[in-house]
């Protein structure tokens, strides 16, 4: 490992680790309390967000939970490079939003399109006339309600446009780029799966009201389930994993989904992608450091090794999909692919370079002989260029991504729904 790798992964392991997470929390709090201030909540509302949709339906029984000043702001949709897909990404969010209230226990109705732009800009007048009035918290389930089933919504004047100027000016300000969010202390908590690490935070400082249920308003269910079983499968088939190496949520997903395959009897199928921005898509530095920095949180959640990080981005990436079709073919693909994730993500391993690789490939229980002679040959590029079609023909473009009869999930946060359409597809064959 050269001195500069081993130099940018153990910064990147202490920009990502719990001590420093803990540390800054510490120096939120302190520079409050200096400042006589109350615990604020920002929250930022995208009125055509389906995510948004879901959280303000929660809203007011956080805000009855915890003592605390919720703010609430109306943005514009993200910039072009936070969505460089954006019909499909709007498209996704719907099914994805729809599949979330029904497990989170709340409502949206995904009328398959996104509501008009005429309904849209009048919701916004009236999100914008509920922050004058101070009563966002109390009317914003109702009007997101309307808005996205269709339901009339009643007329409202003044322009909304100060105050999305506004509310887009202090998340940007606040290094953040997406709607159904919430800042509280220096850190993002995106939409309903996020919620709950700002509930923990907020309990641990003691602002948790009295007499209120303990268990926080929501939490991602445990996948596979305690319950699984391969007696629950009749057909049988495979889950179709879309991976990058490039992908931190890959990682976090990597020994999850294989324990969900081989819980109830089922293959899985490695379908390796190029990374985005090896594809063209752009990454800028904001979202670069939100997504790091909610992997991280979202890797010790699991029990997952994070943060000494080898960047695999280009060459690395390239060298390492090289093998893949090759250690798939020995039967240890699944065995390759961790070895290659634990190494750049975990271990500050360069994949750029040959002893990097060996270590790999032997963490793997392959043979570096064969390997070495096979490395950086260019025959994985037509299958990573047919994973990359399919998975747009999904209506996706980012990874990680699973697929099974006909269901499809994105990240690695939705592993439970691959589950669901595995329990749902064997009652629907067994009659049960």
């Amino acid at each position: 490992m050269s001195p500069r790798t081993a130099l940018v992964s153990r910064v990147a392991e202490k920009v990502t680790g719990a001590a420093r997470q803990q540390r800054l929390r510490l120096r939120a709090e302190r520079r409050r309390h200096q400042a006589g201030l109350p615990h604020v909540v920002d929250y930022f509302h995208q009125a055509d967000d389906p995510y948004a949709a879901l959280l303000v339906q929660v809203l007011p029984a956080f805000a009855a939970r915890y003592d605390v000043q919720l703010r609430c702001h109306l943005v514009s949709a993200p910039p072009d490079w936070a969505a460089p897909e954006r019909e499909r990404l709007v498209n996704w969010s719907r099914a994805d939003a729809a599949h979330l209230a029904g497990r989170a226990g709340l409502s949206f109705t995904d009328a398959d399109a996104q509501p008009s732009a005429e309904r849209v800009a009048n919701a916004e007048r009236l999100f914008a006339s509920s922050l004058r009035a101070g009563t966002f918290v109390a009317d914003a389930a109702a009007i997101s309600a309307a808005l996205w089933s269709g339901a009339a919504l009643p007329d409202a004047s003044g322009d909304p446009s100060k105050a999305k100027a506004g509310g887009d000016a202090l998340r940007a300000e606040l290094g953040h780029y997406l709607g159904a969010t919430l800042h509280y202390g220096g850190e993002w908590y995106w939409g309903l799966d996020r919620l709950h690490y700002l509930e923990e935070r907020l309990s641990d400082l003691g602002v948790r009201r009295v007499n209120v249920h303990a268990r926080p308003i929501y939490t991602q269910p445990l996948s596979p389930a305690p319950d699984a079983s391969p007696n629950l499968v009749i057909s049988g088939g495979a889950i179709d994993y879309f991976l990058s190496f490039r992908s931190p949520y890959t990682w976090i997903a990597a020994t999850r989904v294989k324990a969900l395959a081989d819980a109830y009897g089922l293959g899985l199928r490695l379908r390796f992608v190029l990374p985005m921005v090896m594809r063209g898509l752009p990454v800028p530095p904001a979202k670069r450091t939100y997504i790091t920095l909610d992997a991280a949180r979202e890797a010790r959640r699991n029990g997952v090794p994070f943060g000494r990080i080898a960047d695999p981005v280009g060459r690395p990436v390239e060298r390492g999909y090289s093998l893949l079709p090759w250690a798939i073919g020995q039967g240890r693909g699944h065995e390759y692919c961790v070895a290659f994730m634990r190494a750049v993500w975990s271990e500050g391993v360069d994949a750029g370079s040959d002893a990097g690789m060996r270590r790999i490939v032997e963490a793997a229980g392959l043979d570096w002989a064969v390997a070495r002679q096979l490395i950086g040959n260019d025959g994985w590029r037509a299958e990573a260029e047919a994973n990359r079609r399919e998975l747009l023909g999904l209506g996706l473009w980012g990874v990680p991504c699973f697929a099974y009869n006909g269901v499809s999930a994105w990240g690695q946060d939705r592993l439970w729904v691959i589950e669901s359409a595995i329990r749902s597809t064997q009652s629907k064959i067994s009659g049960r």
